[in-house]
């Protein structure tokens, strides 16, 4: 791994969040993207080197809608930069690592993500990021 590539907030309201974080940052989102495969629209946020990622679901049975009504809105993931998703996972896998999707699957800003699941990561869900080249 070779940096945070971004932390993800799951959020009630895309657009209200947009506006506080803009707020917050003084600068408004750089992207906006929906991901119809996970059910989630997002925005990203640029604050010096660090990204921020909101995360609204887009439908009651995705994942974030999962998340926001069991624990309420704030971070959901950490993702981390990694050169090549594929030897990662295997060597994530061998340390014993439970990995939910070990077929990495398209995601939000041009990445391919795999995540690992909290249960192996001292509760906190781990994205792994690869830039998918062009």
């Amino acid at each position: 791994m070779r940096k945070i590539e971004h932390i993800g907030i799951a959020v009630k309201s895309l657009s209200d969040s947009n506006d506080l974080f803009e707020k917050l940052f003084g600068v408004a989102p750089y992207k906006e993207e929906e991901v119809e495969s996970e059910g989630v629209k997002t925005s990203f946020f640029m604050n010096g080197p660090n990204k921020i990622e909101l995360l609204e679901a887009t439908n009651p049975e995705s994942p974030i809608a999962k998340f926001i009504e069991k624990k309420g809105e704030g971070i959901h993931h950490i993702a981390f930069d990694v050169e090549n998703i594929y030897v990662e996972v295997e060597r994530l896998k061998k340390e014993g690592f439970v990995i939910l999707n070990e077929i990495p699957k398209k995601g939000a800003d041009n990445k391919l993500v795999v995540f690992l699941h909290p249960k192996s990561t001292n509760g906190v869900l781990i994205e792994l990021c690869q830039e998918i080249a062009d």
